[in-house]
């Protein structure tokens, strides 16, 4: 079969002309992929499947190693452990079962799935699972290195449980979710940027009648927006967005005001005065704002610079919630011992609790899709054949002039 392998030699190509300043784009001449033709999976185990997928997102980590986008400071990853090469990338699944192992119980071939993409104690056949599963946080697995499969966080990140760029890939029965008829494939696929921001909203809610900032309007920003507003209504939200068509996203879902972040100063100036924020000068850098009037800040960048701008604004005691993934960088943060501020990481996503209810994330977004509360479709905006990867990571690369926010390989 047809698969996009990352960790083997970097196939020859030359940026064409007209992006000769784009970093990220330049980075794709040397970048370690090649689509090439490998054997077609087996189960892993007796109790695993085989998926055929028709929509394959890119996400935001998928992207940066695909760019080599780990920024200019210090590259150390304390992660770097949980993987294994070559890999074949793609989490963000929607697709058909095509095959079933014999132990494979609770799916039938042709059920149309999403993959909940977690290489935990259920997978792996470890048997009890950690308190992290037996609780449904399977991204907190202790055991994402243990046989029989290569280690990995996630399929898409093990040599062995490769992932949706890919004309078929495996898959264990628990990282299975039927897609509801009335749910498009279209809709399907982004269940999983969803779940993320599901997470880190629920996790960590605004206070009745609160503020919040959502920095960066990519796919787990649009998505935040668009949780935020339909679970909070009485909350207002701003947002940082960094081109026009995240812009015009934010605004769609609900966000208002929207800034830009060229003029850092400019947002802790614009933010305190709509909050009701008050501004202390220091005698170098930026302000801070004491009292702050932001309830909650949602970074789904995480550079120094956004979590810099965060802190300042926060109210004290307020929380600053770290689900964007960059490089380590030196930021001041003394506002955080200052202000008594929370400052917490989310990641990914499990069995969530949502208006009293507990399920599994994937569950509850086809529910607020299928009831039209929620709708994130417009964060879809582009799509490509998987011979086409060059081009579809070069939409990314090139935001500002494209327009991307979520791109997908489309294998139908």
């Amino acid at each position: 079969m047809k698969a996009l392998l990352w960790g083997v030699d970097a196939e020859p190509w030359t940026p064409p002309p007209g992006h000769e300043g784009n970093r990220l784009v330049g980075n794709l001449a040397v970048t370690p992929m090649a689509l090439g033709e490998v054997p077609e999976p087996g189960f892993l185990r007796p109790d695993w499947t085989v998926v055929k997928p028709a929509l394959a997102g890119i996400c935001g980590s998928d992207s940066k190693m695909s760019l080599l986008d780990f920024g200019d400071e210090d590259t150390d990853n304390a992660m770097a452990g949980l993987c294994s090469f070559p890999q074949v990338m793609g989490h963000e699944v929607v697709g058909t079962v095509v095959a079933t192992g014999p132990e494979a119980r609770g799916v039938e071939i042709g059920q149309r799935v999403v993959i909940n993409p977690w290489l935990s104690c259920g997978p792996r056949g470890i048997d009890p699972p950690c308190p992290s599963c037996r609780a449904g946080d399977y991204s907190l697995c202790w055991n994402f290195t243990e046989p029989p499969i290569a280690p990995g966080l996630h399929t898409g990140l093990s040599r062995d449980a490769t992932g949706g760029w890919a004309e078929l890939m495996p898959a264990h029965t628990q990282m299975l979710f039927p897609v509801p008829e009335r749910i498009t494939d279209e809709d399907a696929v982004l269940a999983d940027p969803f779940s993320v921001s599901l997470h880190a909203v629920v996790n960590h809610p605004p206070p009745p009648g609160g503020k919040v900032l959502v920095y960066g309007v990519g796919a787990l920003g649009s998505a935040t927006i668009a949780i935020v507003r339909c679970l909070y209504p009485d909350v207002e939200i701003a947002a940082v967005a960094r081109f026009d068509g995240q812009v015009a996203l934010a605004e769609r879902f609900g966000a208002s005001p929207i800034l830009r972040p060229d003029d850092r100063l400019e947002i802790i100036e614009r933010l305190a005065h709509w909050s009701g924020g008050r501004l202390v000068l220091g005698t170098t850098g930026l302000p801070m704002c004491h009292p702050g009037g932001i309830d909650v800040v949602y970074d789904t960048v995480g550079k120094p610079e956004t979590l810099e701008v965060g802190v300042r604004l926060l109210r004290a005691r307020g929380t600053l919630v770290k689900s964007g993934f960059h490089a380590p960088g030196r930021w001041e943060w003394s506002p955080l011992y200052f202000k008594e501020l929370s400052w917490v990481g989310s990641n990914a996503f499990g069995y969530e609790t949502v208006e009293g209810h507990r399920q599994h994330a994937m569950e509850h977004y086809f529910e607020l899709v299928g009831s039209g509360r929620v709708s994130i479709r417009p964060m879809l905006t582009h799509t490509f054949r998987l011979e086409d990867w060059r081009q579809a990571l070069m939409t990314v690369a090139d935001q500002g002039n494209t327009g991307a926010v979520k791109v997908a390989f489309d294998h139908r």
